[in-house]
């Protein structure tokens, strides 16, 4: 059963939220209600992080669990970075039960071709900008350790794990490289999220991905050129965004995770399961904190593009 929550705000100060949800148990609130902070957002859970200061500017059910469906391939991104020693312009061949993967459980795929040679760095592009599902499945299995891709990618979810607990995110568990969920046993929280995307964005390989609208990856080994939209539309929308992440799931439904930058600050927002808009509200929140208002007229994505 699910209890209302509590919401706190502050906007230049550290906010902590508590509530329950579906998937968990929350945690006890730690500050007193403050000043309102953007209105209207429709989100389950969501979060604002000066990223600069780390510092929470707004929060909303900020330590609830939720699933969080695809924004989950931040921390595969950031695994695969985080490795020591990481070689991004390996050689990964492109196997055909990656593409089965993706027909079984009807998923977003990059279209990855099976014998097609690509880069670790392009296999990221196809991860963060179409959601691709077969570059989370090659670049578990070619990062996770084992004899069997089974043993490969259950190893790369521990190291998701591992990593999580090393960034302090206690309030995270993943079960998938890509947020498809079996057991329901992936989740994280709006702050976790925003504390994640914060140390993601520091790395230069992840943002200089993250940012881009749209790219083309050609194979190394055949004459095939992979043309791949980004799913989150807030870039290229909003002045200043710079990714991060979309996700969708019938348990987490529509998730985003997001950050723009004005001047010398940048803004980290976190939208978990927004049952109405998360782009109007992602807007309305960046510029909350910005202290600016904006027209947002949302780039359309090709028919082609995957939808997340």
């Amino acid at each position: 059963m699910e209890r209302s929550g509590r919401r706190t705000t502050r906007r230049w100060g550290v906010a902590v939220v508590a509530s329950t949800a579906a998937v968990a148990v929350a945690l006890p609130a730690t500050a007193a209600e403050a000043a309102s902070g953007p209105s209207g957002v429709a989100a389950k859970g969501a979060f604002l992080l000066d990223s600069g200061a780390d510092r929470t500017l707004w929060s909303k059910d900020a330590d609830t669990r939720r699933q969080m469906a695809s924004t989950t391939k931040i921390m595969t991104a950031v695994t695969v970075l985080d490795t020591r020693g990481v070689d991004l312009n390996k050689k990964v061949t492109i196997k055909q039960s990656y593409r089965d993967y993706v027909t079984r459980n009807g998923a977003s795929t990059a279209d990855l071709r099976t014998g097609d040679v690509m880069t670790v760095r392009q296999l990221l592009y196809g991860l963060m900008l179409p959601s691709g599902c077969d570059a989370a499945y090659a670049l578990a299995d070619t990062f996770g350790t084992g004899s069997t891709e089974a043993a490969r990618t259950k190893s790369f979810i521990g190291k998701m794990n591992k990593t999580a607990a090393d960034l302090g995110l206690k309030n995270t568990k993943y079960d998938s490289f890509d947020g498809i969920s079996q057991a329901g046993n992936n989740y994280t929280t709006p702050r976790d999220s925003a504390k994640l995307a914060r140390h993601a964005l520091a790395n230069g390989t992840f943002a200089t991905v993250v940012k881009a609208t749209a790219t083309r990856q050609k194979a190394a080994n055949v004459n095939r050129t992979y043309y791949w939209d980004n799913t989150n539309k807030l870039l290229g929308s909003y002045k200043g965004a710079i990714g991060i992440k979309t996700g969708t799931g019938t348990a987490a439904g529509p998730c985003l995770v997001f950050a723009a930058q004005r001047g010398k600050r940048t803004v980290v927002g976190v939208i978990l399961n927004d049952p109405a808009n998360r782009y109007p509200d992602a807007a309305k929140m960046l510029d909350w904190a910005f202290d600016t208002k904006t027209t947002v007229k949302l780039r359309q994505l090709p028919p082609s593009a995957q939808k997340d």
